[in-house]
């Protein structure tokens, strides 16, 4: 296996999904200085670009964490 295959694999692996969960983490952060700013300068259409970039985060998250859990049923341990 080379060293791009192994590196493409690292992504579904579950250290690469946490990784990508915990990066979704900061984006979260990001937005909702987004939030605030639009909010402050009553700039709607700012306000309504971050609540669309959370529904990315969300949806990015819940995908990253079903794909976590579907590899999590493989282990014992996790019941």
């Amino acid at each position: 296996m080379s060293k791009i295959e192994k590196a493409k694999g690292w992504k579904h692996s579950k250290p690469g999904l946490w990784l990508s969960i915990g990066t979704s983490a900061f984006g979260a952060i990001s937005i909702v200085k987004d939030v605030r700013h639009a909010r402050e300068d009553n700039d709607t259409l700012k306000l309504i670009n971050a609540l669309v970039g959370a529904a990315a985060l969300v949806t990015g998250t819940a995908l990253l964490v079903r794909e976590l859990k579907r590899l999590g049923d493989d282990d014992v341990l996790l019941g």
